[in-house]
């Protein structure tokens, strides 16, 4: 199959003057109909259980309510944190402006951008490996875990993946068209360039680590085409640096992020074990050029694009921590392109071949349904903000205290204001919207402790247990404060956060009956707990745990058990304020 075929770029330029382009329809139909299959897979994947029972976590959260914010106020906000994903939060404001703030209108983008990135993946595969290896490579795409797990998030990663990927197939395109006949060159030998620069231009802007992606364009790119690469390099270098600058400057928010693990070296080092096992396999298949114009063979692209990005930010990580698998998603677009290339490869080498490939691939869906099934519940996900706020509207009563015992917890409220607005946060000076940032301000210790003292029954929100979070002389007074004047009620665990309710001592004795009494029937808070929940909603997923000498509350096993906070439409009514 003639490369040229699925030349997207030059496909009308044999087409004489005055003569119909029917070729070239011919041509353009060639090369759109074999995309068909994954984008359906993508598309299919992406909006199954897309809601994952209402729910959200932080990061959407923070998606939800920066891109909620007024244009002045979202651009203040990015003067103080958060700038480097400040293009994606203008992007979600505009489609919030038109769509709303559902969960569909959060995450459809992403699932959009997965089909797109899977029609790239397909595409570029069909460049240097032929029709079936790129189908295949496309469809070995949709299914990775990791691909359909981003498709369905309301964050940048999966946009930025799918820019990648063209960009990378207009990168050879371009280095095609260098080879072309001078006539040929001289009429459209810029246009892949400029798409090509484009394209990593805006995943720069949305992310900048898609930056590594040049450096490994820069090992692929032939020497021939070398030049105008460089010059193309530099322009998107010199677009996104202003937005760097800014960003390493706000650098301190990423202080969560902890260095690479032993486990996620291990886990690298199979993965990249198994992409050059492919890389062998697919070498001596179709996977080297398809035509000998061809400058680039699929495999000489794929391992780099897999093995590179994720090693160099693991090597930048042993300076400064910044490693966290997704912000290299697209390097699973080379791992995907090696599958299909050496499933090709099977496909055409006999019949005993051919019926392992169908057994592994029988197998590889076999396995990934359960992984499939388990991430579009709340579960796979390292919190659960909406269970959070249901807990809370369940929990406060009016005279009741909330605090977060770190300041940057204060988050995780972001979601849904009108849940929080009618609360009283013990510690809070300025709202996060009002201070401009993601957490607002707290007041000075005195008046925390003031404000605490004089609280008869506080929630305290906090990391779960064993959880590793960054220590403030803050908030050791809060815990000092909690450990001298109150006594621990319970404590309710959801995903990635807990609830812990507190009530001072003297009160808690009180109400209790003396420190003998130990059944839930004496308890002022199991009594509180039944007022609130006589004929209506049962408490949400979690599980509750008893602190020594207190008294039980029932436990609920499933979300899913509420009446009016049903998973369809608990999003919609926490954040309207009708809860």
């Amino acid at each position: 199959m003639a490369i040229d075929e699925f030349e997207i770029v030059n496909d009308t330029e044999n087409t004489p003057q005055g003569h119909s382009p029917r070729v070239s329809l011919l041509s353009r139909r060639g090369f759109l109909t074999p995309l068909l299959l994954p984008v359906s897979l993508s598309t299919l994947l992406g909006i199954w259980r897309i809601r994952r029972d209402g729910t959200l976590w932080h990061d959407e959260a923070v998606t939800l309510e920066l891109a909620s914010r007024s244009l002045p106020d979202l651009w203040q906000t990015l003067g103080n944190i958060d700038a480097v994903h400040g293009a994606y939060y203008f992007l979600m404001h505009v489609l919030f402006g038109l769509f709303g703030t559902d969960l569909l209108a959060l995450r459809l983008p992403s699932v959009l951008a997965g089909a797109l990135a899977a029609a790239g993946v397909t595409a570029l595969g069909m460049r240097l490996a032929g029709t079936r290896a790129g189908i295949l490579a496309g469809l070995s795409f949709a299914v990775l875990p990791d691909v359909q797990k981003y498709s369905q998030e309301g964050r940048s990663y999966s946009i930025v993946c799918a820019l990648v990927v063209w960009a990378t197939y207009f990168l050879v395109s371009a280095a095609i068209s260098r080879r072309a006949p001078e006539i040929i060159r001289r009429r459209r030998s810029m246009v892949p360039w400029i798409a090509y620069g484009t394209l990593m231009l805006a995943a720069c802007i949305l992310h900048q680590f898609a930056a590594l992606a040049l450096v490994v364009h820069a090992f692929v790119v032939p020497d021939y085409a070398r030049r105008p690469w460089a010059y193309t390099a530099l322009l998107v270098a010199a677009g996104v640096a202003p937005l760097a600058a800014l960003g390493t400057a706000q650098s301190g928010q990423v202080a969560w992020i902890d260095g690479v693990t032993g486990s996620e070296y291990q886990r690298f080092a199979i993965l990249a074990s198994f992409a050059m096992v492919l890389s062998y396999f697919a070498s001596s298949g179709n996977a080297g050029k398809v035509s000998p114009e061809a400058p680039f063979s699929l495999r000489a692209i794929a391992l780099p694009l897999f093995v590179l990005p994720t090693a160099l930010l693991m090597l930048i990580s042993l300076y400064k921590p910044f490693y966290v698998e997704r912000y290299v998603l697209y390097g699973l677009v080379g791992l995907a392109l090696l599958l299909g290339a050496v499933l090709d490869r099977m496909l055409r080498l006999g019949r005993t071949l051919r019926v392992t490939a169908v057994i592994a691939i029988a197998l590889a869906i076999t396995l990934l349904i359960p992984e499939s099934l388990k991430l579009r519940t709340p579960e796979s996900r390292s919190d659960n903000v909406t269970a959070l706020a249901i807990i809370l509207s369940r929990e406060y009563a009016p005279g009741d205290g909330i605090l977060y015992l770190s300041v940057k917890r204060r988050a995780w409220s972001l979601a849904y204001p009108s849940v929080n607005r009618g609360m009283f946060d013990l510690a809070q000076a300025l709202t996060p919207a009002a201070s401009h940032d993601l957490y607002g301000t707290e007041l000075p210790s005195p008046q925390i402790r003031a404000r605490m003292r004089s609280s008869a029954r506080i929630l305290v929100v906090t990391e779960p247990e064993g959880t590793h979070g960054e220590s403030s002389a803050t908030e050791q007074i809060k815990e000092r404060v909690l450990a001298e004047y109150f006594t621990k009620d319970r404590t309710i665990r959801i995903d990635g956060a807990q609830v812990i309710i507190y009530e001072q001592r003297t009160t808690a004795t009180e109400l209790r009956g003396g420190p003998a009494c130990r059944r839930p029937a004496c308890s002022a808070a199991s009594h509180r707990h039944a007022v609130r929940s006589n004929a209506s909603t049962p408490m949400p997923s979690a599980e509750y745990e008893q602190a020594p000498a207190h008294c039980e509350l029932p436990v609920r096993t499933s979300i899913e058990n509420h009446n009016d906070l049903s998973p369809k439409n608990t999003v919609y009514r926490l954040i309207s304020g009708e809860v």
